[in-house]
């Protein structure tokens, strides 16, 4: 598990976040569902839970709450909360 890796999930979760999903990979997409709690966006992929979980990996997998954890930080700074 790298930081780079972990950036690199937050920036494409971000960015999904803000803009859509559509330039990311499959990968970065479910990612990103994940990170977000989005499983509306996984039912668009046709992506189980389970699936989506076998395809991000277990290294990406670790990564996720903690890019959850983060991004969830960003929108309470912005909101004046932290």
């Amino acid at each position: 598990m790298s930081d780079q890796e972990l950036q690199h999930i937050i920036t494409k979760s971000r960015d999904a976040k803000h803009g859509g999903v559509g330039v990311l990979s499959t990968s970065e997409k479910l990612a990103a569902a994940l990170v977000l709690n989005r499983p509306d966006w996984l039912a668009e992929m046709n992506y189980t839970l389970a699936e989506a979980i076998e395809r991000v990996g277990p290294v990406w997998l670790t990564l996720i709450p903690k890019a959850a954890r983060e991004l969830e930080y960003e929108d309470e700074r912005a909101a004046g909360k932290a």
